[in-house]
């Protein structure tokens, strides 16, 4: 048997409880990975809360949608991997019936990359979602070139830390978006080459001033909402939005700004294609290779004391990804 994390109603982080659950044996061309440590994300705790973009079925739903783990058993005809490979889960796109949050899961051999090396568990565990998204958005969606001006919002969150990475990778200048001006020091440390607090600046003005009065060339909005007004304020005229988050619930009005580039974009569009996704993986494996990639991790808790982790996520006073090993 496994322990799996599972939440029969939707609430807060105590309908959460640890259940015993059968190992599913890898069916032809799947994978069975030992999970050693997960990531807690947002999207786990709006799916758990009931707010998440997509259904969730109750009861018994699962949670999850990254980690890492060790390959513990292969299914007929699955070629490319070995018992005993440390492994980092690329897709977990259903979540709700087959979540990360447990001792075991089964999965497609695709949608499993190889662990670079380099990395420790808990880094490993919290690499994949933050640094895929930044990546597929910035790279894939917006052509993030060298020299780029790039304006990132919740740049203290895990999308918002490997973003600032990756466009320092390429030779982009990263600007970082924060509500809080206490976080300028860290945002600094993290990589960004300036950080506009929203607290006491004008967001179009302060870009304005950090660019040469030409504008930002893209704009990465992990918020959306009413606020999204102001990035695309702040972009010069024939700039690029990226919508890639859902942080503030609020409607978000039209773009009427022209002529812009806007695009909507989702972390599963990619991590579901084989070639996006080797393109992502070897990428990730220069800038670990090279120092240039490496989250920040903000605090460890065991799978029996996921519900604290959890607790710890909706303060919203961390810095960097908390991790549960297993």
């Amino acid at each position: 048997m496994s322990r799996a994390v599972v939440f029969d109603e939707f609430g807060g982080p105590d309908v959460m409880h640890i259940v015993e659950a059968p190992v599913v044996e890898p069916s032809e061309g799947e994978v069975r990975v030992r999970i050693e440590a997960f990531a807690v994300n947002p999207l786990d705790q709006m799916m758990r809360s009931g707010s998440s973009p997509g259904p969730v079925a109750l009861p018994h739903a699962r949670l999850g949608v990254e980690g890492t783990g060790v390959v513990d058993a292969l299914g007929p005809a699955t070629s490319g991997l070995q018992i005993g490979d440390p492994v980092i889960l690329a897709a977990v796109p259903d979540a709700g019936s087959n979540g990360s949050y447990a001792d075991h899961i089964t999965l497609p051999a695709a949608q499993v990359i190889a662990r670079p090396a380099g990395l420790a568990v808990t880094e490993a565990a919290a690499i994949w979602v933050a640094y895929s998204t930044a990546y597929g958005a910035l790279v894939e969606k917006a052509g993030m070139r060298p020299g780029d001006h790039v304006l990132i919002s919740a740049a203290s969150g895990g999308v918002g830390r490997a973003a600032m990475q990756i466009a320092r990778q390429i030779g982009a200048v990263p600007i970082a978006l924060t509500r809080h001006s206490e976080k300028k020091d860290d945002l600094l440390a993290a990589g960004a080459a300036a950080v506009i607090a929203t607290d006491h600046m004008d967001v179009v003005e302060a870009v304005r001033h950090c660019t040469g009065g030409r504008g930002a060339d893209i704009a990465l909005d992990m918020v959306m909402g009413p606020g999204q007004q102001q990035l695309l304020q702040a972009l010069r005229p024939d700039g690029t939005l990226v919508a890639a988050g859902f942080l503030d619930p609020r409607p978000t009005p039209f773009p009427r700004s022209a002529p812009l580039t806007v695009f909507s974009y989702r972390s599963f569009e990619h991590t579901l294609d084989t070639a996006v996704v080797k393109r992502m993986a070897a990428f990730l494996n220069a800038g670990v290779r090279l120092g240039a990639l490496r989250p920040a991790i903000d605090k460890v808790f065991t799978l029996d004391t996921v519900v604290e982790a959890h607790r710890r996520l909706e303060k919203g006073l961390h810095a960097g990804k908390i991790v549960v090993t297993v």
